[in-house]
């Protein structure tokens, strides 16, 4: 069926339709060009180590093949969504505040920090509320590491000063402190602080060896790492640029956040 301008425009929310005929991105976002990139590794776990600290697959696993792909040019949120940046949509929206803010709100101190305990749907509304989307596994990767394959977003040597994780700062950063932990391009916080929703579901990679029971539609992909919360350990190497985190649609944990694409 097609609609009519008047129609369409009586359908679609309002901060859609703003940026609908809009040809410079939202305030505050990357541009990362169209081109090849780097995705995945070809590193191999042998003595799947990491089994020894209660993972359910070997680390690296699913990341297999290294393979080159392109992407058309698209724009990333400089910085994780914060608090104050949630708390207007909240307000705005009636939507649901996440579950730690008491009575709605949080303390003034971490007005900066990024969002957390929100849920796949809660990230996504966001997103579209502001015009904007969740990144797409590929985006994100492309966005974080740049066309040279690097280990991390600022390299292949592994710095405790450019991110927030391994509990060193015993919690998340206001977005954008670490500002030597930038990413070829200039985004932020891509490794630690608060690992990150992306739109994808957890699936494997094309000629990937890897037998994983979780793959299919029951789990998004997380991506960054974050400062250590998700769990009672935190090593660097779930703050690699190709890591690859799970977590099911409706859980909200205390370093899951998200940041938005378009």
């Amino acid at each position: 069926m097609l609609f009519g301008k008047k129609v369409l425009a009586y359908l679609l929310p309002l901060s859609v339709l703003a940026l609908a005929g809009c040809k410079k991105p939202p305030e505050g976002m990357i541009e990362i060009p169209k081109g090849e990139f780097v995705m995945g590794s070809n590193e191999v776990d042998r003595e799947a180590k990491s089994m020894q600290y209660g993972d359910k697959r070997p680390w690296y696993a699913n990341e297999r093949p290294e393979r080159k792909v392109s992407l058309k040019t698209f724009y990333m949120d400089r910085t994780e969504v914060t608090n104050s940046q949630y708390k207007e949509f909240v307000d705005k929206t009636g939507h649901r505040a996440p579950a730690h803010w008491a009575n709605g709100a949080f303390p003034r101190e971490i007005a900066e920090h990024p969002v957390v305990f929100v849920s796949w749907k809660d990230a996504d509304e966001f997103c579209k509320w502001k015009g904007k989307r969740l990144p797409a596994e590929a985006e994100w990767e492309k966005a974080a590491r740049g066309t040279d394959g690097r280990h991390f977003p600022w390299g292949n040597d592994f710095d405790m000063k450019k991110v927030n994780t391994m509990g060193e700062y015993g919690g998340p950063l206001p977005v954008g402190t670490l500002k030597e932990g930038s990413s070829p391009y200039g985004v932020l916080d891509m490794a630690g602080n608060a690992q990150e929703w992306t739109a994808d579901w957890y699936t494997q990679y094309p000629q990937n060896d890897f037998k994983d029971q979780d793959y299919g539609e029951k789990f998004r992909v997380v991506r960054g790492g974050g400062w250590g919360g998700m769990g009672h350990y935190s090593l660097q190497v779930y703050v690699r640029t190709s890591f690859r985190n799970t977590a099911p649609p409706e859980g909200m944990f205390n370093d899951l956040g998200f940041r938005c694409a378009w």
